[in-house]
């Protein structure tokens, strides 16, 4: 894998890591709240198109370089469940019906992956 491979697949780590924070706060400071009311073509789709751009992009990238590299701790099927993790909390961050603990627990799931991603890229 070529390094500006390499320096695209950490650019688009940051930012899905960056975009996994949007979702947290989103759920945790806002949705949460009373009186939310959800704008989905103003708010909700904008940021799922966002996040799911980035992630098409990442997905491949990710996984030629568990191929290439076999990094420590990082295989395919976290890659394919992140991917998922991604596009679901992007979505599911607006909605007042989520279950908090299973929504914080995705973010820290998809957070884990990125993160040894990033140590090791």
């Amino acid at each position: 894998m070529d390094k500006e491979k390499i320096q695209t697949l950490r650019q688009l780590t940051r930012l899905l890591k960056e975009y996994n924070q949007m979702a947290y706060e989103q759920f945790v400071n806002r949705t949460r709240k009373e009186g939310y009311e959800v704008d989905f073509y103003g708010a909700v789709k904008p940021f799922a198109d966002k996040v799911l751009a980035a992630a098409d992009q990442w997905k491949p990238l990710a996984l030629e370089w568990i191929n290439k590299q076999h990094p420590k701790y990082v295989y395919h099927i976290q890659i394919n469940d992140t991917y998922d993790n991604l596009t679901i909390t992007s979505v599911t961050a607006f909605q007042k019906d989520t279950r908090r603990r299973r929504f914080l627990e995705t973010i820290k799931a998809v957070d884990y992956v990125l993160d040894a991603m990033l140590n090791q890229l």
